[in-house]
């Protein structure tokens, strides 16, 4: 049996005032007031604790400079105070900050000081979630059999302590190593497992997530695109609520997605650059790269020259590498099959800038 889910990265002061399901933006305004309380009355440790809601609040609204900017200051505050707890939350908002921002290198070895922090001075959760912050830094880089093990490790704590919101996490990520890997049944009953264990604790962030795994594998399994899209509209009213930028990008990545599939080419079009958009807005590379493979697709489908896919190809094929995303890479060679597509072409049709950056 599992609680009402919590949101243990809201402290001090906003513990008890901010929930799970508090829209970002009013996590900014109260942090934001109770962070400049604390920075008055001189108490580091009230400092970092609310620093971190600044910090993550701005992160997930994709405000990157400034979430970079708080989160250090956190870090500094909880050092101030000798609060090891305070640190390794500050340095696993930064470790995700970094993952977001595609700096995948920095994230593993901030999220990995941050494990090591939250031991040390006995947080539990800060330790769970760096744990998790790594876990995950695999999972988007493709690394499955890395990663597997600390996923069903953090998924037996999760459900050995009752923590709703940790046990949707860890569900969600083996459901999409399982669904990356074809098995299909599996990922779809730990993706329905997960949203029915969202719903109880009421947590509406791991919801979306959950309906929008959901809504893939109705789509590339059944072949059932209104299902797929009836899906990802009631996600979509989750992050809008919420406002939870990163996540609406993705559910709308989703529904091109699910849109290209279903052979609906112009839609898919309409919202891959929608996506695209979105994810430029906020910073994040990854995000970035798939919905211009989306796109890139889409407009190959809708009649666009050969030479113009080959060369885009070849170019988001660079940017995977350099951030190291492997799965997202192996998409770009199935794309390349998909259009009869050689790596000899692209390498002719690339620009002479492109061809220099990858030689």
């Amino acid at each position: 049996m599992y609680g009402k889910a919590f949101a243990p990265e809201y402290q001090g002061s906003l513990t008890t005032t901010l929930s799970v399901n508090s829209s970002l933006v009013d996590v900014l305004a109260a942090g934001t007031e109770q962070l400049r309380a604390a920075e008055r009355s001189g108490c580091p440790r009230e400092t970092a604790r609310v620093g971190l809601a600044v910090a993550e609040a701005h992160r997930r609204l994709g405000h990157v400079t400034d979430a970079d900017r708080e989160w250090k200051a956190s870090y500094r505050a909880a050092r101030t105070a000798g609060d090891a707890g305070a640190m390794a939350w500050a340095l696993w908002s930064g470790g995700t900050l970094a993952r977001q921002r595609g700096a995948l290198a920095l994230a593993w070895r901030l999220l990995g000081f941050a494990a090591e922090l939250g031991e040390r001075g006995g947080d539990i959760l800060a330790r769970g979630y760096s744990l998790a912050g790594l876990a995950e830094t695999g999972r988007i880089q493709g690394d499955y059999e890395g990663v597997s093990a600390l996923h069903e490790q953090l998924l037996a704590e999760a459900r050995e302590r009752g923590e709703a919101r940790h046990t949707v996490w860890a569900l969600e990520g083996i459901a999409q190593m399982h669904r990356n890997t074809g098995s299909y049944d599996t990922a779809y009953a730990m993706f329905e497992e997960s949203a029915a264990i969202a719903a109880q604790a009421d947590d509406r962030r791991g919801h979306a997530w959950a309906l929008r795994g959901l809504a893939d594998i109705v789509s590339v399994r059944d072949g059932d695109a209104d299902r797929a899209l009836e899906l990802l509209a009631e996600a979509e009213v989750m992050c809008r609520t919420m406002n939870l930028m990163s996540a609406l990008a993705y559910n709308h990545k989703m529904r091109g997605n699910v849109l290209y599939r279903a052979g609906r080419f112009a839609e898919a079009r309409d919202i891959y650059q929608e996506a695209l958009s979105e994810f430029r807005t906020m910073s994040e590379p990854r995000g970035e790269a798939l919905a211009r493979l989306g796109l890139v697709k889409s407009l190959a489908r809708l009649g666009r020259d050969r030479d113009a896919t080959a060369a885009d190809l070849a170019e988001l094929a660079g940017v995977l590498d350099r951030i190291g995303l492997r799965h997202a890479r192996r998409m770009v060679d199935r794309a390349r099959v998909e259009f009869g597509i050689t790596e000899h072409e692209e390498t002719a049709t690339a620009s002479p800038e492109h061809q220099a950056a990858t030689a």
